[in-house]
């Protein structure tokens, strides 16, 4: 549980983080997490280590959507983390 949890906050520290570089090269946001790799600031999305699948990602949108579609993304998994804290709130 502990090796799912250390990979699942690093899975999402490395997509926001090609959110935010793709968001200061284009001066959007992606419109899906796709576009990240189609754009190459991602070679794959990765896996939500805790669902087992790379398309359970939550994907936040910006508050003004002319901008893009994702802002920002979290887990889709349900239940609790080992500090009780939810996934859903990563």
């Amino acid at each position: 549980d502990q090796a799912r949890e250390v990979a699942l906050k690093q899975n999402l520290a490395t997509v926001r983080d090609a959110i935010d570089k793709f968001h200061a090269d284009l001066g959007v946001y992606p419109d899906s997490l796709d576009a990240l790799v189609e754009k190459r600031y991602l070679r794959s999305v990765p896996v939500d280590p805790v669902t087992e699948t790379a398309t359970s990602w939550t994907v936040i949108a910006p508050e003004e959507p002319e901008k893009g579609k994702v802002f920002d993304l979290k887990s889709g998994a349900t239940g609790t983390a080992r500090d009780g804290t939810s996934f859903k709130d990563w």
